[in-house]
């Protein structure tokens, strides 16, 4: 398997407001109001590209990130910027690195999502990508006429048929569709334009997309749900995941079956880049690094922790247990099954009690933690790209921008020294980046004329 992997890692940026520890707002360099300060993010992004990086990563959810209770007040995750909206602006200020913004096919409609990464794309001069999730927490589905969250099964099946229509709504133009023929009159050739008629389960569109095939022809399809539903929409659509692993053997195994997967879609395993998240907290010594990261913890409200916790393990209540009890078991809820059995196994593995679970999802939702010098973090990273376990990896900086900042500082030119990392650009779109090939629209063999 490790044949499949290419001669060098990918590393993208996942930019949280004030960084991806719960805390982070309350660092001392962390900017006032991250979350809504555009210079804050203009200047992640434009470091993120003079180091490289594939990309810049924005989730979202439509919702506050924890219930409306006396703990809301108490965490920055309440106020963002729309991110297709914000990567737009960001679209000017750089001018290679990748644009990746998460949305939803619960909440949206496949026209409207198709429509604007196309124009994120153009706009952009070929550096959009699409994070498709299927949305999970019962704040978004308030607000968007629901009272509850659909059943996991039926969400996956909603988002393989709204992703089969934005990909089919993509291809409405081909690429040579746009004549601006002045003489004779032709803006455009009406042969050349596709209409998708699509009739299915979910979703009646009949097109054509008002805005021509995208420079990437299609945006790169992300994903990034872990669960058996999951792995079988990324195995027909994905062309990144950013996945949650932990351990070397669980990520070589995840690896390995989305790998297989690929084969068995009729794909090939390079199509695919498989990009786990990791948490690096740089210091001068391991131990150094973990008082940096003991520092952020001592910043936690004790009842956010309990908050986070329970949105992580589904909504379930563990009110009832002390918190020194083993983690009992529990059933997998609506929610996100993948990062539920994530933590449950962990915390099973690990004998870990309700305490110590909370302050390990406090600090890193679940995601793989690292600490140490430059020179520790990159032999690990390293380890994790040649021994098939990954394809490269998207950075959950603990605060911002200081920790993105300590990586591409330090980490970055210990990985570009052994090879591992590229020094320059070798192309201008995302796909160059991630060396995927431009998708063949489903009406090629017409274009031959």
């Amino acid at each position: 398997m490790r044949s499949t992997q290419p001669a060098q890692m990918h590393l993208g940026a996942f930019l949280q407001d004030a960084g991806h520890h719960i805390a982070a707002w309350r660092h001392p360099d962390a900017p006032a109001g991250a979350g809504m300060n555009f210079d804050h993010f203009r200047y992640l992004a434009q470091r993120a590209e003079a180091a490289k990086f594939d990309m810049i990563f924005l989730g979202d959810q439509m919702t506050f990130q924890y219930e409306e209770d006396e703990t809301l007040g108490r965490t920055s995750r309440t106020v963002n910027f729309e991110p297709l909206t914000l990567l737009s602006a960001l679209a000017g200020s750089t001018s290679r690195i990748g644009l990746i913004a998460t949305a939803s096919t619960s909440y949206n409609e496949p026209f409207n999502v198709a429509r604007k990464y196309a124009s994120l794309d153009h706009i952009s001069h070929g550096r959009a990508g699409w994070n498709v999730v299927t949305s999970w927490t019962g704040g978004e589905a308030r607000n968007f006429n629901r009272s509850e969250v659909m059943e996991h099964g039926l969400r996956y099946r909603r988002a393989q048929e709204f992703v089969e229509v934005v990909k089919g709504l993509w291809d409405s133009w081909d690429s040579d569709a746009l004549l601006d023929d002045r003489q004779q009159g032709y803006f455009f050739d009406p042969a050349r334009l596709h209409v998708l008629d699509h009739q299915g389960e979910f979703f009646q569109v009949r097109g054509p997309l008002t805005i021509s095939r995208s420079p990437q022809g299609h945006p790169v399809m992300v994903q990034a749900g872990s669960s058996a539903d999951g792995q079988t929409l990324a195995a027909r659509h994905a062309e990144v995941i950013f996945t949650a692993q932990r351990h070397l053997a669980e990520a070589q195994s995840f690896y390995r079956t989305v790998k297989e997967q690929l084969v068995s879609a009729g794909r090939t395993p390079e199509s695919l880049k498989i990009m786990p998240g990791v948490f690096p907290v740089v210091g001068e010594s391991a131990a150094h690094a973990r008082e940096k990261f003991e520092q952020l913890q001592a910043l936690v409200n004790p009842e956010i922790g309990w908050a986070v916790l329970a949105r992580h393990l589904g909504g379930v209540d563990l009110s009832r247990y002390s918190p020194d009890d083993p983690v009992p078991d529990l059933p997998l809820t609506q929610g996100n099954q993948s990062r539920q059995a994530l933590l449950l196994a962990f915390a099973r593995r690990e004998n870990l009690t309700i305490r110590e679970l909370y302050w390990h999802v406090t600090g890193t939702r679940g995601h793989w933690c690292v600490f140490g010098t430059a020179s520790e973090i990159a032999d690990v990273l390293e380890s994790w790209f040649t021994q098939g376990a990954a394809d490269g990896f998207n950075i959950m900086a603990p605060w911002l921008p200081g920790g993105l900042d300590e990586f591409i500082d330090e980490v970055v030119p210990v990985l570009q020294r052994r090879g591992l990392f590229r020094t320059d650009y070798q192309g201008t779109t995302l796909r160059d980046h991630l060396g995927l090939a431009p998708p063949r629209s489903r009406y090629a063999n017409r274009e031959a004329r």
